[in-house]
């Protein structure tokens, strides 16, 4: 194992090696993170939002980290994403019919607004949007309900422009170059997640 990772570093660098290992260190990071979800949302006795938030969460990492590392969002993932959305809010509804009318019409809304939203700008903007992008708001958006998915678009936009600026002042990217979104949209997730 030692003489690969020293023929790795010796042939690619090693700050190209660190680049290609530094996501997957975020694995950690999720899994003491999902017990923080439960404990925020154990106090409300929601299991329905403590199952979505822990799937968002793995779902956000995996589709940021591809992003990030590939400037593309498989469809694979977000059909994941979307029949483990499917699963939880079938059984929730076959369960307690009543109760879960607000949610699914919440998941609804939130679709729309964050799918719609984005559609519009990645027509408006001739592609400058990326079309996984779409995607993963719109699904993210049944996850997240209309008011936490307007929430991760401002957070994420806002993180992605100031990086953005940043990078162009600091002469690291032109004003043309893409900055993968997914990573940004993630971050505004997670600030939903643990504060709402």
């Amino acid at each position: 194992m030692g003489q690969v990772l020293e023929k790795e570093i010796r042939e690619n660098g090693a700050k190209r090696y660190i680049y290609k290992l530094l996501p997957y260190c975020g694995m950690p990071a999720i899994a003491a993170a999902l017990p923080a979800v439960r404990a925020t949302r154990a106090v409300h006795s929601d299991m329905l939002g403590l199952i979505c938030g822990e799937l968002i969460i793995i779902f956000g990492y995996i589709v940021a980290v591809g992003d990030l590392k590939a400037k593309r969002i498989p469809n694979s993932v977000l059909l994941a994403m979307f029949a483990s959305w499917a699963l939880v809010i079938s059984y929730q509804v076959a369960v307690n019919t009543e109760q879960s009318i607000t949610p699914l019409m919440d998941s609804a809304a939130g679709f729309v607004v964050g799918g719609g939203l984005f559609l519009l700008v990645y027509l408006i903007s001739g592609k400058g949007l990326g079309g996984g992008d779409v995607k993963f708001m719109a699904v993210a958006g049944l996850y997240l309900g209309l008011g936490a998915t307007i929430t991760v678009i401002l957070c994420g936009t806002i993180l992605a422009a100031l990086t953005g600026t940043v990078l162009i002042l600091l002469k690291k990217i032109g004003r043309k170059d893409a900055i993968p979104l997914a990573p940004f949209l993630y971050t505004g997730i997670l600030l939903t997640v643990f504060l709402n």
